[in-house]
């Protein structure tokens, strides 16, 4: 600001420089020019437009020297608002560095406030706690109090019954020495406190004994159903054991139904073949043999084998002396015509000899399984 107020100052005195130049310029031309016009006496056109331009340059410069006042006036007045506004910004400023100190004052005061505020706040907890504690205690001397002023008012009656006592009392009862009345009495209330302090020990020492039987019958409680659970668990697994034992039960018995079933339709046709064996073996009996009631199943059969071959062989040799004999060729045709019957007869009966001794070691073996 102070730079562009210098700079101003000086473009200033350099258009006054110039502005006297001009006017003396200016003033040496008029009077020249008007010597010259009275002089000559020549009114021209070109004259007349000097002087007017002369006098519009007076009036410029006139009115230049008026606005040169005006500007001077007005950089005047711009200076005293400059140092004016300095001043205003000087007092700003000291009023802003007041300002910051109040406030750092008041900082400082508001923070030793708080601080105060903290400490006298904590106390105040201390001291609440203290008064509470205190409460409590009163409470509990009170109580005590009561208790102590109930066991007074409780054991006064025996202050009272002893005072009695002591004024029954002969005044030199305690010259008597260990034959007098008290003695007794004293002896007594001491084996009594004796056994009082025996039976609180042994209070003591059965409670003790009670707490820890409370605890080993927990302890057994707990045992008890934790092994319970085990045992719940042992039979869960032993029910579904037995379920499934039970269902392979219900299927063994199943295929022993229908082996049974089976084996009873086995023992039915092998019972009808031995029936046909018997049958055939009365109807092929030899004498060899013995009586057929002796006899068992494999024996009858190579009984009935027996016979047929020989029934067989028989039939084969008299085919043969047929043959060899000259009968008519009708009675040869008609002989010829029965052999293949008989051999048909013969095959069919050893087949029917070999299917019976196939059923009868079948029969055998199933006996056997069974």
């Amino acid at each position: 600001m102070f730079k562009a107020s210098d700079r101003d100052r000086e473009c200033g005195r350099e258009g006054r420089d110039r502005d006297g130049e001009k006017e003396n310029a200016g003033a040496q031309l008029l009077p020249e020019s008007s010597d010259r016009i009275l002089k000559t006496g020549i009114n021209t056109l070109q004259k007349t437009l000097v002087l007017k331009t002369q006098v519009q340059l007076d009036d410029v410069n006139r009115q230049l020297l008026q606005k040169r006042l005006e500007f001077k006036d007005r950089m005047q007045a711009l200076e005293q608002r400059r140092a004016a506004l300095l001043e205003k910004q000087e007092e700003t400023k000291e009023r802003a560095t007041k300002f910051e100190k109040f406030v750092e004052e008041n900082e400082v005061k508001r923070r030793r406030a708080l601080k105060k505020y903290q400490l006298e706040k904590k106390e105040n907890e201390l001291r609440e706690e203290e008064k509470s504690k205190l409460y409590e205690e009163l409470e509990q001397l009170q109580l005590r109090h009561q208790q102590l002023k109930e066991r007074v008012d409780k054991y006064k009656i025996y202050e009272e019954y002893m005072m009695k006592i002591l004024d029954l009392l002969p005044e030199a009862y305690l010259e008597y020495g260990s034959d007098s009345l008290v003695m007794p009495i004293i002896r007594r209330h001491e084996t009594l406190s004796i056994t009082q302090q025996d039976l609180l020990q042994r209070l003591t020492s059965l409670a003790e004994e009670l707490d820890q039987g409370r605890c080993n019958l927990d302890s057994l409680k707990l045992e008890h159903s934790t092994s319970r659970l085990m045992s719940n668990k042992e039979l869960s697994e032993l029910r579904t054991q037995w379920d499934q034992i039970r269902e392979k039960n219900k299927q063994l018995e199943m295929t022993l139904y229908i082996q049974h079933d089976q084996s009873v339709d086995q023992i039915e046709e092998i019972g009808c073949l031995l029936l046909a064996v018997k049958n055939l073996a009365q109807q092929c009996h030899l004498q060899h043999y013995g009586p057929l009631q002796k006899m068992d199943s494999l024996t009858m059969m190579d009984m009935i084998k027996e016979f047929i071959l020989e029934t067989v062989d028989t039939e084969r040799r008299a085919l043969q002396i047929t043959d060899s004999s000259s009968e008519p060729m009708k009675r040869s045709r008609h002989r010829g015509s029965k052999g293949p019957a008989l051999t048909v007869n013969s095959s069919s009966k050893v087949n029917l000899k070999s299917s019976s001794k196939t059923s009868e070691s079948e029969l055998l073996s199933s006996s056997k399984m069974m």
